[in-house]
């Protein structure tokens, strides 16, 4: 394994108003965000080139996957394996506290495994926000936890130099009244089940009925990127999914729209949804390997095709199987030889390698993932 000196580039910088400046006084020159100090020159000249060479020299960055999945610690799509309720689902805000979650001790955890930057899911298909959101309640600032732990963590990692990513469903959403159903899923180009979990009984909540129906919720997720992207600055990139979603029912996602809307409001922002839904991203970040989406038809050949020579991020996670914290595997975490192994593969394809932990129902990491971590960053 090629051993890289992930640490360097790492050093805390003091943050103003969420950039940070760089340290010659009196030059004139524009401030930079702090995960792109040392792209100074190539930054002055064209930020968004910038953005993506620290990309691509990046290496290795933490997934996170919390909400209130959490606290059912059965993984991240409880609701739909499970068949929960839309109602009884909705009860577990009034659990949600988080009261371990530490947004500078899972930043300087990040730093020292060797780290560059830390993606948290904003938003999962189960609709619960951790940002500030006035399209619904169902989100941590109306829980018992109270707080914005968005913004919390883009303010620490800002701190330490280190990049953020907002990971965002915006090809699923199981509580939205209008996403589509799960007969127009399988009506599509290629077959899913997924959009909806399969209810014994239907839920009064679910109001889509057509086609047509299907703009309220694009217009609320419109709404809802907006407002991380101008509540939420420096981010480093928006990390959408899941890709099946749309290769189900490309037709009812205006894929250009959204990605306009996402670089009017942060131009250097990058982009990624997996393998690629229209050839526009920025980097692809397909899960394990770099290849087309399987399952995904023509839609995902044509869109993995306009993505070659970008660059790649392969996904994976400590708990094997789930993302999201699972009670029920909680002996089979990776340990760091495996980890090891994790990163030399993704040198092997030339790849960034985001690995996934998935914090424990009170927002603490979970601490086998902790010693892992820190053992790995030892190593490296």
């Amino acid at each position: 394994m090629r051993r890289r000196d992930f640490l360097g580039a790492c050093a805390a910088t003091a943050a103003v108003t969420g950039k940070t400046l760089l340290a010659r006084e009196g030059s004139g020159t524009e401030a930079v965000p702090g995960y792109l100090m040392g792209y100074e020159d190539v930054y002055a000249k064209n930020p968004r080139q910038a953005a993506l060479q620290w990309f691509r020299d990046a290496r290795f960055g933490l997934f996170m996957h919390f909400g209130v999945y959490s606290i059912v610690g059965m993984g991240e799509w409880v609701q739909l394996t499970e068949k929960i309720p839309v109602a009884e689902y909705a009860k577990l805000k009034q659990r949600f506290r988080a009261e371990r979650f530490d947004a500078d001790e899972i930043a300087d955890m990040a730093v020292s495994a060797g780290m560059k930057y830390i993606n948290m899911t904003a938003r999962h298909h189960d609709s619960f926000c951790l940002f500030r959101t006035g399209q619904t309640d169902f989100n941590c600032l109306e829980s018992p936890a109270g707080r914005d732990l968005a913004g919390e963590l883009v303010k620490a990692c800002d701190k330490r130099g280190l990049g953020v990513f907002l990971y965002y469903s915006y090809a699923l959403d199981w509580k939205h009244p209008y996403f589509y159903s799960r007969e127009a899923g399988m009506a599509g180009p290629v077959q899913w089940g997924a959009s909806r979990p399969d209810y014994d009984h239907p839920q009064p909540e679910y109001l889509f009925r057509k086609d047509e129906d299907f703009r309220r919720y694009i217009d609320f997720a419109h709404a809802q990127l907006r407002e991380i992207l101008t509540q939420y600055s420096p981010l480093a990139g928006v990390w959408l999914d899941p890709i099946m979603g749309y290769y189900s029912r490309p037709d009812l996602f205006p894929i250009e729209e959204t990605y306009r809307i996402i670089r009017s409001f942060q131009p250097y922002t990058l982009i990624s949804f997996k393998q690629g839904a229209n050839g526009d991203e920025d980097f692809v970040a397909p899960e394990r390997n770099p290849r087309v989406h399987q399952s995904g038809g023509e839609t995902a050949r044509i869109a993995w095709e306009k993505n070659q020579g970008k660059p790649i991020e392969i996904c994976d996670t400590l708990q094997p199987r789930v993302w999201g914290y699972d009670m029920r595997n909680a002996q089979e975490h990776r340990d760091p030889d495996y980890v090891l192994g994790m990163l030399e593969h993704a040198d092997s394809v030339n790849a960034n390698l985001l690995l996934n932990t998935g914090p424990l129902w009170d927002g603490s990491i979970d601490p086998v993932d902790r010693e892992t971590l820190l053992e790995v960053g030892k190593r490296l």
